[in-house]
């Protein structure tokens, strides 16, 4: 069985007064096996953003199924969704999402402690995450208190301390500078190769560069994709360059 399964998806919004509408999916179909790092890259408009909020269980598909685990989404009743998405999926987003008055200790027990667990276990779980992310001496500080990069690593724990099926990125490298993107990327990687399943929403050909996978949306649809294979970084980067090339064009692919 599949991890992640995506089937028709579809999703139309109504304009305010109901008089039109916005069709952003189309018929979306795709697989995440487990363990798989996954990114996803279209244009603006192209509906990656309504895909990750569906995939997120934010949103409800007009159409179609997204199964985790071959659970539907569709299926789970509206007062449980909340604690789905806490215990199987995390989430690292562009702007961290860290609470200002927390240290980023507190920003990352935040999902333990909502799910009720008791502080020594959620210090239990935390330590060795904090070592592979580096962020061990930092666990007192505040966000204020911390550069981007470093705001995004503790995003990053917060995101495996409930060991989630599944790590949603959203623009995951879209705020910070070069040499943190590239350590959040060496990080994504080393929590991939520990068995961590990922899917990225990214606008970064660099970033999407380092998965294993790379699906492109068009027009509400998986237009191609492109599997790493044995290619190192740069060639892979240099094959999603094309395609976004490709994309930007309105063309086919071969």
């Amino acid at each position: 069985m599949h991890l992640l399964e995506v089937n028709s998806l579809k999703k139309v919004y109504k304009t305010r007064f109901g008089g039109q509408s916005v069709e952003a999916l189309k018929n979306v179909n795709f697989t995440v096996e487990e363990g798989e790092y996954v990114a996803i890259m279209g244009e603006s408009g192209s509906g990656k953003t309504t895909l990750l909020n569906i995939l997120a269980a934010l949103d409800k598909a007009t159409a179609g199924t997204v199964l985790l685990d071959g659970k539907d989404f569709s299926k789970i009743p509206e007062s449980d969704v909340a604690a789905f998405r806490r215990d199987h999926l995390g989430f690292v987003f562009q702007e961290f999402n860290l609470l200002d008055t927390f240290t980023l200790e507190d920003n990352i027990y935040l999902p333990l402690v909502l799910a009720g667990k008791e502080y020594k276990e959620m210090n239990t779980l935390l330590m060795p995450i904090a070592r592979t992310l580096g962020i061990e001496s930092l666990l007192k500080k505040y966000p204020y208190e911390v550069s981007g990069g470093q705001k995004q690593r503790a995003a990053v724990a917060r995101a495996l301390i409930t060991s989630p099926r599944i790590i949603l990125a959203d623009e995951p490298t879209g705020a910070l500078d070069s040499r943190s993107t590239d350590e959040l990327l060496r990080l994504f990687a080393e929590v991939n190769r520990q068995g961590q399943t990922i899917l990225m929403v990214t606008h970064s050909a660099r970033a999407a560069s380092r998965a294993g996978r790379v699906l492109f949306i068009r027009d509400g649809e998986v237009f191609h994709q492109l599997y790493r294979g044995d290619m190192s970084d740069d060639l892979f980067y240099q094959k999603i360059t094309d395609t976004l090339t490709l994309l930007a064009r309105g063309g086919e692919q071969a």
